[in-house]
């Protein structure tokens, strides 16, 4: 990747959020070798829940959607916390969860949201193996929440860079 990937950010009128803090007892992405594991992000305003509920009943698909991308977003900004984006291969894996109501069966047009970013941000290389999973509630009560996995480019798994991800 290169520095396109900042380049088509700023052209699709979208910037890197602050990484959001934890809201528990783990870190929002940890490297390991060539692999980024980024923690399952949730649709965050100002630190704040963006909005609540389920999808289905409190919360629309088309909402939903939206948010499933600004969590992707958030996914992001915490790879970059800990490997540059421009770093970036390919994203590996992506695994979103929906908070849905009692019937609602659109999982995946949810999570297409988030999908859809990582495409129009790395173009083929944000193409991804994926699970869309409905569940009855999520942590805070967010409508969805996107976890990923992303490679980086050989090279770029140098563990001195970021010894706190890294212990010896």
């Amino acid at each position: 990747m290169s520095d396109d990937v900042r380049k088509r950010l700023a052209g699709l009128g979208l910037r890197l959020p602050e990484v959001s803090q934890p809201k528990g007892a783990y870190v929002p992405a940890v490297r390991s070798g060539r692999y980024v594991f980024v923690a399952g992000q949730i649709p965050l305003t100002d630190g704040e829940l963006t909005q609540t509920g389920r999808v289905g009943a409190e919360v629309s698909p088309e909402r939903a959607r939206e948010l499933s991308r600004q969590c992707a977003l958030a996914a992001l900004a915490a790879v970059d916390s800990v490997a540059p984006l421009e770093s970036v291969a390919r994203v590996v894996k992506v695994v979103g969860y929906v908070s849905s109501a009692p019937g609602f069966t659109r999982q995946a047009g949810v999570v297409d949201g988030a999908s859809e970013l990582f495409v129009e941000v790395f173009g083929d290389a944000g193409r991804h193996a994926r699970s869309a999973v409905g569940v009855d509630v999520l942590p805070l009560d967010s409508p969805v929440e996107i976890e990923i996995v992303v490679e980086l480019a050989p090279g770029a798994e140098n563990p001195a860079e970021n010894p706190a991800e890294n212990p010896a």
